[in-house]
């Protein structure tokens, strides 16, 4: 399998945000800006990646019973090592991003991407599907992060640059998540519609 076509699957063709919509809960909630999104997405890429290495490294001796099982055991202990490192070196994000850090074991992204390619691919083809998929993921978070802040805070990255006005206060709440995702789903929509 052609290791480029894997990675530029999870970022265009099946990108988890705009296209196979897994992975709603940090998307709508850790969006409110685009460093928080970006974070997100490069917390998940991590675990993805890792869990994605270590189920394909193990998919011969786990038996079916327990597979679901010991895949979120393998996925929580990266999640552990990522949030002890992020308290360690980046608190301030991890304070922002909270409860949604732990949550990452839960994630339907990377328990899909366990289930339906690690378990069934070599490492190396498992590691670029984690790659592509998680670059796909950081890609949507932060596209709808730039979305919700320039809208919401006249902003980017936290830099104003609408001077002292504020922004559109419903793109900050969660209705402005459902909105603003909407809208760039209908636009990615579009575009595919227009290239077949």
């Amino acid at each position: 399998m052609n290791k480029f076509k894997i990675i530029i699957n999870g970022i265009i063709k099946e990108n988890p945000v705009f296209c196979l919509l897994l992975g709603m809960c940090p998307t709508l909630g850790t969006t409110t800006s685009a460093i928080n999104g970006m974070g997100m997405g490069l917390c998940t890429t991590f675990v993805l990646i890792l869990s994605n290495i270590a189920i394909s490294l193990l998919k011969n001796l786990v038996p079916d019973k327990v597979r679901i099982p010991a895949f979120i055991v393998i996925i929580a202990s990266f999640v552990t090592v990522l949030q002890l490192c992020m308290q360690a070196y980046l608190p301030s994000l991890y304070e922002s991003l909270g409860l949604f850090i732990p949550l990452i074991v839960v994630n339907c992204l990377i328990l899909g991407r366990a289930e339906a390619f690690a378990s069934k691919n070599n490492v190396v083809n498992s590691m670029f599907d984690g790659i592509g998929m998680g670059l796909g993921f950081t890609l949507g978070l932060t596209i709808l992060g730039i979305v919700r802040e320039v809208l919401g805070s006249g902003s980017i990255f936290g830099m104003k640059f609408i001077g002292d006005a504020d922004g559109i206060l419903i793109f900050v709440l969660a209705p402005g998540a459902f909105i603003a995702l909407g809208y760039l789903i209908a636009l990615v929509n579009k575009l595919k519609s227009k290239q077949q």
